[in-house]
């Protein structure tokens, strides 16, 4: 019991109900001694063959072994010097209709290192196809609702094929990897 006219704050981002799982994505830089013994015997079995896949398989065993983890998916970056992650948050609510997801762009790397460009959206086309909007915003002239693009080509009016290929293509993964672990 907190000390009198003190109020304990209810964590908003826990689940409320027990059912609901809470999911993360975590980063880690893993540094290992590879003269390790245990580890250079690990390497040689024929099931991890690499440093960095008996490095994974460490920590999936290990955290699957910690009682409020469900599921654990471990993987390993196999693009050096990739440059740009696709973040995806599900639209739950299917408000408005059509919206599959939010999109962010992470970038890591460079001059943009450590930011993040929001205000994608992946969008289910009634044709069955998708299709990926960019950042933009609302503005009002002589009562009418007009829209500034805040991500437009310099030169090529096609530019934004490509980034908005790279983010179809990222979700098809995302919903390949969503539907596997179910």
């Amino acid at each position: 019991m907190p000390p009198y006219g003190v109020r304990r704050k209810r964590s908003t981002f826990l689940p409320r109900q027990p059912d609901q799982l809470f999911q993360t994505v975590f980063q880690v830089a893993v540094s290992v001694d590879q003269t390790d013994v245990i580890l250079v015997e690990a390497v040689h079995d024929k099931r991890h063959g690499s440093i960095e896949a008996v490095i994974a398989a460490e920590i999936q065993s290990n955290l699957e072994s910690v009682s409020y983890v469900k599921r654990v998916s471990v993987k390993r970056d196999t693009q050096e010097g990739k440059a740009m992650t696709v973040k995806f948050f599900p639209n739950d609510k299917g408000n408005p209709a059509g919206k599959l997801a939010d999109a962010e762009l992470h970038f890591s790397g460079g001059p943009l290192n450590g930011l993040k460009l929001v205000g994608f959206g992946i969008w289910e086309r009634k044709n069955g196809g998708r299709n990926v909007t960019f950042p933009a915003r609302q503005y009002s002239v002589n009562g009418e609702r007009r829209s500034f693009a805040l991500l437009r080509p310099i030169v090529d009016a096609t530019a934004q094929d490509k980034l908005r290929d790279v983010v179809l293509e990222a979700y098809k993964e995302h919903e390949a990897e969503i539907a596997a672990a179910s």
